[in-house]
């Protein structure tokens, strides 16, 4: 629906009829054009390079189909699995009945390690509730209480995942299998982007740790690669081939891209009735403009000493989650659409035992950081209109593993949302008296998707992508978005 006319905005179908030697081009040249998503937006400045014709940018912004609540979409992504019943989601019952085996009351779930007769392992957490909304949160997360009139707490999520790999891979793209777009990269195709010199999709680690099923999670599957995500690199060069080779001359570099530019138009002229080589020219034309623009989006130094606290910048353990998120703020305050943070890189959430020092050293690592990131949206006026996520793949289940652990929850699990149109200071949905399984306002991983969607005004059923003659949806035809996170 145009936000402007109540009018619905298809969103255009695609056809796209894969050939073996599609496949052998994109495998062969596809992560060629990835460090130069763009360049050639800006004909004029390639005018001596020919007659090449005008290629508009697939990412040119177009209008939502629905009224659009929020702009760009920051998700704090928590790899590994946080427990839901030590932060969000309040379960005195858990030391009541610590020691103890559950009842057959609570049916059986078949864990990653196969088993169910594990005791419950008691909670150690001191919970408050926080706000004039009085939410739960417990003593790890004393800066996220902070901003609890901003959340609206989701405590009955749930999800078919029950190992990191496959969790992780449907929390990103909606299906346990890899091979589909990410939900970046839907966003991206349905809405584009609002600033053509940096890229659209952005992903982020706090860490050089590799993310349990790597760049599958943020791919954009049988769509075109220029709607994936651009990996953020830590150290001094955050875009890899973003700045030209050391010896090489600006005239070295232009006369390259005009040489390049004829050879891609002729390329072209007999293939008119692919759209692969324009995907791959506008690939082009980005990095060209990124260099202009995104070394200074990714600049921090010119933020205040006071801002890099408000991040934990100055402390060691929060150092770099805080930069994270200080760079979300500054690329969703320049257009970028959607931005991803892996939080705990490298499967760290994950606590099977020690779960009070991992939980301890990871709440401390993200806890002011990610306030800090409300705070600073919220004083500048960008917290409505963007949409910021926070969760993992699942959460953890109330029995113990190894005494002092906690096996992975697919079953029921915490998430939150803040921002971009949600009606902050609720809690949405429940699991059972112990934290084990979602029972109120289930909300499976298809209607966060279709949520998501929804409050950037896309319908994830009337977003459409035609991959071999097939209509392809966002949430695979399930999922209904959950509209009352608004408040009307």
């Amino acid at each position: 629906m145009n936000s402007m006319t109540g009018q619905s905005v298809p969103i255009p179908h695609r056809e796209v009829v894969e050939t073996r030697r599609d496949f052998l081009m994109r495998s062969g040249a596809g992560f060629g054009s990835l460090a130069l998503t763009y360049l050639l937006g800006n004909r004029s400045v390639f005018s001596a390079a020919g007659p090449a014709k005008a290629v508009v940018s697939p990412l040119a912004p177009r209008q939502p189909q629905l009224l659009a609540k929020a702009k760009s979409v920051i998700f704090l992504f928590m790899e590994g699995g946080p427990s839901h019943i030590d932060l969000f989601d309040y379960k005195p019952r858990l030391n009541e009945m610590a020691g103890k085996p559950l009842p057959p009351s609570f049916g059986k779930i078949i864990t990653a390690m196969g088993e169910f007769g594990s005791p419950v392992l008691e909670c150690k957490r001191a919970w408050k509730q926080h706000g004039q909304s009085g939410l739960w949160i417990s003593d790890w997360l004393p800066h996220t209480a902070e901003c609890a009139d901003d959340l609206a707490v989701l405590r009955s999520c749930w999800a078919n995942g029950i190992n990191h790999s496959t969790g992780i891979c449907q929390m990103n793209t909606g299906a346990t299998l890899a091979g589909r777009p990410c939900l970046g990269s839907w966003v991206t195709y349905g809405l584009g982007s609002e600033n053509q010199n940096l890229p659209a999709f952005v992903v982020m680690q706090d860490s050089n740790a590799t993310v349990v099923n790597g760049p599958r999670n943020w791919s954009a599957g049988f769509m075109p690669a220029l709607y994936q995500g651009t990996r953020l690199s830590i150290g001094a060069e955050p875009i890899a081939n973003l700045n030209p080779p050391a010896g090489s001359t600006e005239e070295q570099q232009f006369a390259k891209l005009q040489l390049l530019d004829q050879l891609n138009y002729r390329h072209a002229q007999s293939r008119k009735v692919q759209s692969e080589l324009d995907a791959r020219i506008a690939s082009y034309e980005l990095a060209f403009r990124m260099q202009a623009e995104a070394p200074e989006a990714v600049d921090v130094s010119d933020e205040s000493e006071a801002t890099k606290k408000l991040y934990g910048m100055d402390q060691k353990e929060t150092e770099a989650m805080g930069r994270n998120c200080l760079l979300a703020r500054r690329l969703v305050e320049r257009g970028v659409r959607f931005v991803q943070i892996y939080h705990g890189a490298g499967n760290k959430w994950d606590a099977h035992t020690k779960i009070e020092k991992n939980h301890s050293e990871m709440c401390l690592a993200m806890d002011k950081p990610v306030a800090g990131l409300l705070k600073d949206l919220k004083a500048r006026g960008l917290l409505d209109q963007t949409l910021v996520l926070w969760g993992g793949e699942f959460g953890r289940t109330p029995m113990s593993e190894k005494g002092d652990g906690r096996d992975h929850n697919p079953t029921g699990f915490t998430m939150w949302m803040a921002g971009g149109g949600v009606k902050g200071g609720q809690a949405i949905g429940a699991t059972d008296e112990v934290g084990l399984h979602a029972v109120e306002d289930r909300l499976h991983v298809h209607d966060l998707h279709a949520t998501i969607l929804y409050l950037l005004g896309l319908d994830n059923m009337g977003l459409v992508y035609r991959y071999k003659g097939r209509p392809e949806r966002p949430t695979l035809n399930e999922g209904e978005a959950y509209k009352k996170i608004t408040g009307a």
